[in-house]
């Protein structure tokens, strides 16, 4: 599977923002879809997590009721909708593949998504 993530750009605070990844192969629908994202001099942090067969969300707390993600599995793409957004949210954010399943602990886990797309960089100005 190979990833692209793509629409980063400059915003000001409290603006909105989507991010796309796109996803080649037949089998995208198999893998769950995370989002990760890494400011500079920082740890990549996990964003959240999309489930392949019922789409199922979970989000961690720094952006849990204003980021969103979803998938379109015809297509084969997954989208990550940031509202409210903060200068704190300014990273690279990065999508990510994952075969195995995973639970609440588990699922931020960077070591456990087999694959990985190039970033996009997100700009938040205050």
């Amino acid at each position: 599977v190979q990833l692209q993530a793509s629409g980063g750009g400059l915003v000001q605070a409290g603006d909105s923002l989507r991010l796309s990844c796109a996803a080649s192969g037949r089998t995208f629908s198999r893998y769950a879809m995370g989002w990760f994202r890494q400011a500079p001099g920082k740890e990549r942090e996990f964003v959240g997590i999309i489930t392949g067969s019922d789409s199922s969300t979970y989000y961690a707390d720094s952006v849990k009721g204003r980021f969103t993600i979803s998938r379109d599995n015809v297509k084969n793409m997954v989208y990550l909708q940031m509202n409210s957004l903060k200068p704190e949210d300014t990273a690279v954010y990065h999508c990510a593949a994952r075969s195995k399943g995973f639970t609440m602990v588990t699922m931020s886990r960077v070591y456990e998504y087999d694959y990985w797309g190039q970033g996009t960089l997100v700009t938040v100005s205050s």
